[in-house]
């Protein structure tokens, strides 16, 4: 069982930066993939980024490559979003997740959610 909670969202203007912070119960974080996902109001949940269990491997959405970097520290058994150059298009609800295998890109692949952060993009 893994328990997450999400913490570093809020209202910040377009063009400004934001770092969430996702962290994690249990002494088997690292054995886990983690992702990020993000659901805007009215839309479908997405995949925002991955990162395998020793962060070898990481995924991005499109919408994001260049501007938001998925990193994790295994030793504080917490998983980070650092979002730069932040668009309205990116205000949503941001979750983290935790799933076997290396860093998946499907929700279907992750078993463990956090309960979101409210993430606020200006014009």
């Amino acid at each position: 069982q893994v328990q997450l909670v999400e913490s570093g969202g809020g209202l910040v203007q377009a063009g400004g930066s934001l770092r969430l912070s996702c962290a994690a119960s249990g002494r088997t974080f690292s054995n886990y993939a983690m992702g990020w996902f993000r659901q805007a109001p009215g839309k479908e949940r997405e995949f925002v980024a991955a990162i395998s269990p020793r962060a070898g491997i990481t995924n991005y959405a499109d919408s994001v490559k260049g501007r938001f970097t998925i990193s994790r520290d295994n030793t504080k058994i917490t998983l980070y979003l650092q979002m730069n150059s932040l668009k309205p298009e990116d205000t949503a609800v941001y979750y983290c997740a935790a799933a076997w295998g290396l860093a998946p890109i499907t929700q279907t692949s992750y078993q463990y959610w956090g309960q979101g952060t409210q993430v606020t993009v200006s014009s």
